[in-house]
């Protein structure tokens, strides 16, 4: 009878143990499952702010080149809106001097600088000059709008000598101050930081 008690305690001790093993084992799947997920989205998440491609939103009609381009470059650009305080009669506002912006290439390397005109420089010296033909609101209540900009001259020889048309998309903040310009402040620059996608477009060969 001992020896059967004895049985029946090992096997309720080796059936706990067993029970223990299991939910440590199926807890420790759940939070790898749990980690490995929230690692994915986290992942998905990085990957898109990284990607110059990554904007959800559809470009407008109104903003695509000509069917007759590809796009043949596509950078970020990163630096300030300048804008200056003038008058126009008893009006005051905050005019755009210029764009002035640090280019880089999808893999984030530098890639030229963007300036007033508003002209685009390649760091191989070669450059465009543009006119916006068309614009569309930025999703971004408090962003500068996306453009499509024609190009009227180039200058050098490189990536952007065959350059036609120009989108400007994904555009985070660059606004005018809603305040601050008035008759004792004309004349007065102020810098307002944006960011945006360029994609370049050319002929199609």
């Amino acid at each position: 009878m001992v020896s059967t008690e004895n049985d029946m305690l090992s096997r309720a001790d080796g059936e706990s143990l067993g029970r223990q093993r299991r939910a440590h084992f199926m807890c420790n799947a759940t939070r790898r499952f749990v980690s490995n997920a929230l690692f994915a989205a986290l992942f998905v998440a990085l990957s898109c702010v990284l990607s110059l491609s990554c904007a959800a939103q559809t470009v407008p009609q109104q903003l695509q080149p000509p069917p007759n381009e590809q796009l043949v470059i596509q950078v970020g650009g990163k630096g300030d809106q300048i804008y200056t305080c003038k008058a126009d009669g008893t009006q005051f506002n905050w005019t755009l001097k210029a764009p002035e912006a640090q280019l880089f290439s999808r893999n984030g390397k530098p890639f030229g600088k963007h300036f007033a005109g508003p002209s685009w420089e390649a760091r191989d010296g070669s450059s465009v000059t543009g006119k916006a033909v068309a614009t569309a609101p930025s999703p971004e209540a408090d962003s500068i709008p996306w453009l499509l900009i024609s190009a009227v001259s180039h200058d050098g020889h490189g990536q952007l000598s065959r350059v036609t048309s120009i989108q400007r998309l994904n555009t985070r903040g660059g606004k005018a101050p809603v305040s601050g310009c008035d008759a004792a402040h004309i004349g007065k620059e102020v810098r307002v930081q944006y960011s945006a996608n360029y994609l370049f477009f050319a002929p199609k060969l």
